[in-house]
């Protein structure tokens, strides 16, 4: 990981040199999907020979797409895209499972890098071709919307009407971009230490993985802590590697959509999923949902596709039961959600916003954590068994994780929440005291402008305390979580 690491960093940087100097689109396009390429190549050239095929073939539907609108085309663009991921996604896993011989020579198929990202990327543009949306890529544009190489490994889900005009852009990228680009890739880089940490715990064996992993008897107060702390873990990791992307890709000058937004501070099952992995969530809105949606318009209808909306997202994950009742959950606490909203306008009841604020954001926390237990537990027994602890008064007395780990969750939950309020009073201070890039040169401008002064030192000596908590035998076992999906 270490060496990719610095392959992609390189080409970050002759990626920038050259976009300093070159105006013409079509030598940017070229370099762009020449270094693309070379650096998905690292990963092994069958990976990247599927990725050729996807491409050709997508690339010539669209074309007849462009033609004629066709149904009969769009389904043959999408059933070759699910199939694709059908074959190398879950064919192998369903090989080890099935008790059927003809299936295990599909069992050690490896999984190409971001295929789940770049096949729906695919999909996205056959489906807005079918809507009549105005694009004509050339070849050479849309193997770089397939493969770009700051979003290829695990996103965000790009879209090809957002990327074709940056793609054509000739300006190249401003001082401004490089810096903001700069402190993403620079936050994401703590983000993704602090997943470690809380993956490898304060103490080596005493963490998130060893809790779900090698433990077999938890109380309540460990199955609240694990799913709390798994559920900072997994947003740290994606979270930071989602900033490192957009950071990337913003010092190219380019603009690849969001992926986060402050979802631990949703106060509804509503409002977390349009604030956590943005990109799928929207994607599966408007491409799944929202055209199911028009089919019928009665009430259950709409809950119904709801539903199969969630399942989907859990299942792409990967197609096993956890995943499936991961969406489960969360299709039903949105319908659940629904149910309560129709009953306070049935009411007129109007509660107190603030006091009401904070309870909602409570439960909402609560249940939203308690769904992590089926996306990380190892099987649905031990779901059960962890489910099964909550309801358990006895054991809540008697904790088992070690002390370290309910304090590691503690300080970086609250550390994080501590940061938001932070952040969000600088920028009401700089709003109120109107800030702008031509401010002037006094103390509170140069600090609320230019935060980078006095906010450098603080990353560094987080991070650095970061990296010396980590134990030192875990260090070179960390991967990023979300590669696998």
């Amino acid at each position: 990981m270490t060496t990719r690491a610095l392959l992609y960093g390189l080409a970050l940087l002759v990626g920038l040199a050259l976009f300093t100097r070159a105006r013409s689109q079509r030598t940017r396009q070229l370099f762009l999907l020449a270094i693309s390429y070379a650096l998905y190549l690292t990963w092994g050239p069958w990976f990247l020979l599927v990725l050729l095929a996807s491409t050709l073939l997508n690339f010539l539907l669209g074309r007849q797409m462009q033609r004629k609108p066709s149904a009969a085309v769009l389904w043959a663009g999408l059933v070759f895209n699910l199939l694709l991921l059908a074959v190398f996604k879950y064919l192998p896993s369903a090989a080890v499972s099935l008790p059927f011989a003809s299936l295990q020579k599909f069992s050690h198929i490896a999984l190409p890098l971001g295929i789940s990202f770049w096949t729906f990327q695919a999909m996205s543009y056959l489906l807005d071709l079918y809507r009549s949306e105005e694009l004509d890529p050339s070849f050479i544009e849309f193997a770089l919307y397939m493969a770009f190489f700051t979003v290829t490994i695990s996103g965000p889900i790009c879209r090809m009407p957002d990327m074709l005009p940056q793609f054509r852009s000739e300006a190249p990228p401003s001082r401004d971009d490089k810096a903001r680009g700069l402190s993403r890739i620079a936050t994401g880089l703590l983000m993704m230490q602090i997943a470690q940490l809380l993956g490898k715990g304060l103490l080596s064996g005493q963490g998130i993985n060893a809790g779900f992993d090698q433990m077999h008897n938890w109380s309540g107060p460990d199955v609240w802590c694990l799913a709390l702390g798994y559920g900072l873990q997994v947003f740290f990791d994606f979270a930071g590697y989602s900033h490192m992307a957009i950071g990337a890709a913003q010092m190219l000058g380019f603009t690849v959509p969001e992926n986060f937004a402050r979802p631990f501070a949703s106060t509804t099952p509503s409002v977390f999923w349009t604030r956590w992995h943005m990109s799928l969530s929207f994607w599966i809105r408007d491409y799944v949902f929202l055209p199911l949606a028009m089919i019928n318009r009665q009430g259950w209808w709409k809950k119904f596709c709801l539903l199969v909306a969630m399942v989907l997202f859990g299942i792409w994950h990967n197609a096993t039961i956890l995943f499936a009742l991961f969406g489960v959950y969360h299709g039903a606490l949105l319908i659940l959600h629904r149910q309560a909203q129709q009953v306070e306008r049935r009411f007129d009841w109007q509660p107190s916003s603030r006091v009401w604020s904070i309870l909602s954001w409570m439960l909402t926390m609560a249940l939203v954590n308690l769904g992590w237990i089926f996306f990380r537990a190892g099987s649905l027994a031990q779901a059960g068994d962890m489910l099964s602890a909550l309801l358990s008064p006895a054991g809540y007395a008697h904790p088992l994780l070690h002390r370290s780990l309910y304090l590691l969750v503690a300080v970086f939950g609250a550390g994080y929440g501590a940061t938001l309020i932070a952040l969000d009073s600088l920028d009401r201070y700089a709003e109120r005291l109107q800030i702008t890039p031509n401010a002037g040169s006094s103390v509170a401008a140069i600090a609320l402008r230019d935060r980078w002064v006095w906010l450098a030192p603080i990353w560094t000596s987080a991070c650095v305390l970061v990296l010396t908590l980590v134990p030192h035998q875990s260090r070179a076992a960390n991967v990023f979580m979300y590669r696998f999906f």
